[in-house]
């Protein structure tokens, strides 16, 4: 019932800065949680940082405190990715997700969120 498109991603150098969206269609008048995650090759799936529909609250995970922001445009249901300093580690497949769980203690948890889009792949050069 939620459709998820990622835009944004490329190639950067190392320090560079790169903005991801996620536009999102379908129950775009429900209430729902979004969140980033991100998968490197031989790598689990892990979050990012997400964005609770309740009160606005937002998470990082401690590998990108301080360096990425996740913030929301309800007018235009799209959510957004500020990616700052990028470091090479920061290569992967960037995920966006939408949860309509109400219970926000799971934000960081893959199983939460019922809805994905295809990605977009980030690549951050030395």
């Amino acid at each position: 019932q939620v459709s998820l498109a990622e835009s944004g991603g490329g190639l950067v150098q190392a320090g560079d800065s790169l903005r991801l969206s996620c536009a999102a269609s379908g129950r775009t008048a429900s209430s729902y949680s979004m969140a980033w995650f991100r998968q490197a090759p031989g790598k689990e799936r892990e979050f990012v940082a997400a964005i609770m529909w309740s009160d606005s609250r937002t998470y990082y995970a401690d590998s990108v405190k301080g360096r990425f922001a996740i913030s929301r445009e309800i007018a235009k249901n799209t959510v957004h990715l500020q990616m700052n300093s990028l470091k090479p580690e920061d290569t992967a497949v960037y995920y966006c997700a939408a949860s309509l769980g109400y219970s926000g203690i799971y934000y960081s948890q893959r199983n939460w969120y019922g809805y994905w889009g295809q990605g977009t792949q980030v690549t951050v050069s030395s």
